[in-house]
């Protein structure tokens, strides 16, 4: 395994609270998503300013950690580390030290993500290979009356058949019970020997007194959902009243015949009733209001997103396949609201003038068009504003359409343009064609929308971008109004007044140059994922504070630090680029969490040779955190600049 990302695993688990504040985790997109004991320990603010970190949001009962593409490697890292320390799951069965009990929704919607999240996979490849064989139908390459089509099938039909059992490993793991015994009593309501008893519709009497209905549970989603939360209990009471010297058989053997009874003679029977009625609520809706659910996914899945909300929406798709063999309640929505905010962010990529912004939203504008929209919505859309109504207009009007012409997906799997394939289905192309025609008023609604808006904000944007190094290298060297007009050192004076009187002014860490933001070599920053600021090439290793304030953020390895300043502005200093990968060396004299300092007093020593052989950039970054709350933040000019002179205003 690469040791790549070892240094940023061993700086999350510190920050989220050590590993004995880990109780899970599991990873998806982007995204790590940690059930912690204790969310208070964990450290947003110093996480948020960890190189390779995007973002850290709470949402859903989650702590979830946006790093990107890379996400997996960080998650197998994170489970190397958290093995290695001897780390396992803690389970106290009630509300954990120090946690306020959740809301009922938030628990939902946990349960629901933490169950319905680790299948993805293998039923987005189960749909992909449905929708290849619906192809090969069509294009006549496979008769559907050959053993080939009867073996392809069930490959792809093994995954939706036997649902219940991975529901059940799932929930198990969720719930912290054992996912193989929840597995195996999973598999006893699926046993070939009951589903030929149902098949026979002779009645069957346990011991001749307790009836089990006849009900199969092949591809059903609640009676195991039910089965196992009854079972997660039961299990871990066994567990607390048999003898450790006898525990190993019969705490497995009482599970089956304890859970086996219930889950044929009482909760499976009324999981299938549930069921059923959800079923025909599927169809209630499919006839008096198809429009509806594409509609409302088709424009508010990214503020679904951005709170975790899809999490709890998303699985209604997967039972309303296994219950009507298509989906109209997710797929259609999602897939028109990811190409719209592809198509969104492609405009920005077009229309911006800043080179760093115009990467990451050509990046992101393709990631979104293939289904993932997070780097899309947090690197661009989120920021600028304008792209996120854009695509939300664009992915309603798309979703009207594919709910007014009740376009079905016939397999689950991704969000994206790949995605069309799974509207082949039912013997006709039709859907397969009202999604195509979905999507194009989709794009063409977001395009003209976006490009319309942007005449406006990447107009008005345009100063803001010159300041903080957004634009292109020409325009960068000029700036954006001053707060308070007064004289800036020679390079770097404001070139128009604004009339505003509390104005909070912050220093040059550093002596050496000062760089637009969106010229520094990470993408975190030069985004303003992190928030506005500026850049400065350093002249030397000396590291100072850019204002009076306290410092609330001191990373061990001495790279960063956050501080507070007396007026309540959270400022960021960052010196070097992924500078966390060495660990402190190069860093001497770094000042502790806590500390009160005066602007100019030494924050950390830094051995700017050393950083350089390290295969690091050197530059100093200083950015506002909590702009947003604050007021406006304008920057000086690019060139040479002493340690101490103005570098940012914030105007409130």
């Amino acid at each position: 395994m690469s040791k790549k990302y070892e240094p940023l695993a061993a700086q999350i688990i510190d920050l989220v609270g050590g590993a004995g504040n880990i109780d899970s985790f599991y990873h998806c997109q982007t995204r790590l998503r940690f059930e912690l004991r204790d969310d208070s320990k964990a450290d947003q603010v110093a996480l948020n300013a960890t190189d390779g970190v995007a973002k850290t949001l709470i949402n859903g009962g989650q702590f979830q950690v946006v790093v990107g593409m890379h996400v997996k490697e960080v998650h197998d890292e994170l489970e190397r580390q958290l093995a290695a320390a001897g780390h396992t799951p803690a389970d106290d069965g009630g509300v954990k030290k120090g946690e306020t009990k959740k809301n009922i929704g938030t628990v939902i919607i946990d349960f629901v993500a933490g169950t319905f999240q680790p299948l993805i996979p293998a039923l987005s490849g189960a749909g992909m290979v449905k929708a290849l064989l619906a192809l090969l139908v069509l294009l006549k390459v496979v008769s559907p009356t050959s053993q080939t089509f009867m073996v392809i099938n069930f490959f792809a039909d093994a995954v939706f058949y036997f649902m219940p059992i991975l529901i059940a490993f799932c929930a198990a793991n969720k719930l912290k019970s054992n996912p193989i015994l929840a597995a195996g009593v999973a598999a006893i309501m699926m046993h070939p020997n009951w589903l030929a008893m149902v098949q026979a519709k002779n009645p069957v009497n346990f011991f001749d007194v307790i009836p089990l209905p006849l009900t199969s549970y092949a591809a059903t989603v609640i009676p195991i959902i039910l089965v196992i939360l009854v079972q997660a209990h039961v299990e871990r009471w066994l567990d607390k009243i048999i003898p450790a010297a006898v525990k190993l058989v019969f705490v497995p053997m009482l599970t089956f015949l304890v859970m086996g009874t219930l889950a044929m003679a009482v909760l499976g029977p009324i999981g299938s009733i549930l069921g059923s009625y959800l079923g025909t609520f599927f169809g209630f809706l499919s006839t008096n209001a198809a429009w509806a659910p594409a509609v409302l996914i088709g424009a508010f899945l990214p503020l679904m997103v951005m709170f975790g909300l899809h999490n709890g929406v998303a699985p209604l798709g997967i039972v309303q396949m296994a219950q009507t063999g298509h989906d109209s309640i997710f797929g259609p929505g999602a897939i028109c609201s990811n190409i719209a905010m592809g198509v969104a962010t492609l405009v920005v990529a077009f229309r911006t003038k800043g080179v760093k912004m115009k990467q990451i939203a050509t990046a992101g504008g393709i990631t979104a068009l293939m289904g993932i929209t997070e780097p899309a919505l947090y690197g661009v859309a989120l920021p600028k504003r304008y792209p996120l109504v854009a695509a939300m207009i664009g992915g309603g009007s798309a979703g009207l359409y594919a709910g007014l012409t009740q376009t079905h997906r016939f397999a689950t799997g991704s969000s994206g343009l790949p995605a069309v394939l799974l509207y082949i289905g039912d013997g006709t192309m039709q859907h397969f064609l009202n999604i195509l025609i979905s999507l194009a008023i989709g794009i063409v609604v977001t395009a003209v929308t976006a490009f319309a808006l942007s005449m406006k904000y990447e107009k008005d944007t345009a100063a803001e971008d010159t300041a903080s190094g957004e634009g292109s290298a020409p325009a960068a060297a000029a700036t954006t109004a001053s707060a308070t007009g007064a004289d800036l050192p020679a390079g770097r004076r404001a070139t128009a007044t604004l009339e505003r009187t509390d104005v909070i002014e912050f220093t040059a860490p550093c002596t050496g140059t000062l760089i637009p933001l969106a010229n520094v070599a990470d993408p975190v920053f030069s985004s303003k994922t992190m928030g506005p600021g500026v850049g400065i090439e350093p002249a030397n290793g000396r590291i100072v504070s850019p204002c009076s304030g306290t410092v609330t953020v001191a990373m061990d390895t001495g790279h960063a630090f956050g501080i507070r300043s007396d007026d309540g502005v959270d400022v960021l200093v960052h010196v070097g680029i992924d500078t966390v990968a060495m660990n402190g060396e190069g860093f001497t004299a770094a000042v502790a969490r806590g500390t009160r300092v005066e602007a100019g007093d030494l924050l950390v020593m830094a051995d700017l040779e050393a950083i350089t052989a390290a295969g690091h950039p050197t530059t100093v970054i200083l950015v506002v955190t909590n702009h947003a709350k604050v007021g406006d933040v304008t920057a000086a000019n690019a060139g040479p600049l002493s340690q101490g002179e103005r570098v940012l205003t914030v105007t409130r």
